[in-house]
């Protein structure tokens, strides 16, 4: 045991703002920052000062989020912490690839820019919504997506599966949810996301990576349509990558496989503390932190070493 986990936080975690810390007080993410902004102009307005609504939209959400995820990466880094492995949910396995060195930084961003115009386009022609179903069976959700031809799509933790699905079909599910006094919670996203309909940006995502340089990962980082690690061959990584946004995130495998390797220090790098739950309600005495800015930074930095050093935190 005694390995670390950087896990990169997904779509939905966003809040104007995120990110800022880091951005006034560490040199190389405001450099990080500014790179983007050459490439892709407004992003840093987006990331730092923008109203909800607007960072929501996927084609902004998407670019503004991986920044984040990767600024708490380099400022633990900076901090001498380093991932042993790496995933990221859906979304933030992007700035998985980035991390582990599939791609640069600056292909990431390249990507990851796309890839919020290719699902935008996609929930345009398919609008749609999606929710996180709280303590249902798991046999009963399936055969209820079924029925209304909705699509159990990210299975996150125990008791906890993200469903997804076209608007009008989500909405009649919702309410056979309410019969049947299940607890639901709407996820903040702006389309049928790990769904079929989002077959045009996988072949899009597709052509976008025949066209860069795909290296094997430095460190192994757990996909989230297989939950084990990568492949080495470049195709191979190209049919992860692309297929992601079309398939089910097996969140609740990766952590679990993860634990099964060797790891017990979990970090969650981006805003909020989604994944931190996530992890919590499937695994027992493990470390698990979150980083956002300077202050849970230097927070996580004392309790990885207080819990390396064999003290309880």
């Amino acid at each position: 045991m005694g390995k670390i986990a950087f896990l990169f936080a997904g779509q939905g975690s966003q809040y104007p703002g995120m990110g800022e810390d880091f951005y006034k007080k560490i040199e190389e993410i405001k450099n990080l920052y500014e790179t983007a902004e050459a490439y892709r102009a407004g992003t840093i307005k987006q990331c730092f000062y923008s109203e909800q609504e607007e960072l929501k939209i996927t084609e902004n959400t998407q670019p503004c989020l991986f920044l984040t995820d990767m600024a708490c990466s380099m400022a633990l880094e900076k901090k001498g912490i380093t991932a042993d492995v790496a995933a990221g949910f859906s979304l933030g396995e992007i700035a998985g690839l980035a991390y582990t060195g599939i791609l640069n930084t600056e292909q990431s961003f390249r990507l990851v820019c796309e890839r919020g115009k290719l699902m935008s386009q996609a929930a345009k022609l398919h609008k749609g919504s999606m929710v996180a179903v709280l303590r249902m069976n798991q046999e009963e959700l399936i055969h209820l997506c079924g029925q209304y031809g909705v699509y159990p799509v990210n299975f996150n933790c125990p008791g906890q599966i993200a469903v997804s699905g076209e608007e009008k079909a989500m909405q009649e599910f919702q309410k056979a949810l309410k019969e049947k006094n299940v607890r639901f919670v709407p996820i903040a996203v702006s389309g049928p996301f790990h769904t079929p309909y989002m077959e045009s940006a996988a072949e899009g995502l597709t052509r976008e990576l025949e066209s860069m340089e795909i290296r094997p990962a430095e460190i192994p980082l757990y996909s989230n349509m297989t939950a084990k690690p990568y492949p080495k061959k470049a195709e191979q990584i190209i049919e992860n990558i692309s297929g992601q946004v079309c398939n089910s995130v097996k969140w609740e495998d990766t952590i679990r496989n993860m634990y099964a390797d060797g790891v017990d220090i979990f970090i969650e790098c981006g805003p909020g503390k989604v994944l931190s739950s996530l992890v919590r309600k499937t695994l027992k005495n493990v470390l698990i932190c979150n980083v956002n800015d300077m202050d849970s930074l230097q927070e996580t930095v004392e309790k990885v070493i207080a819990y390396k050093e064999g003290v309880s935190c």
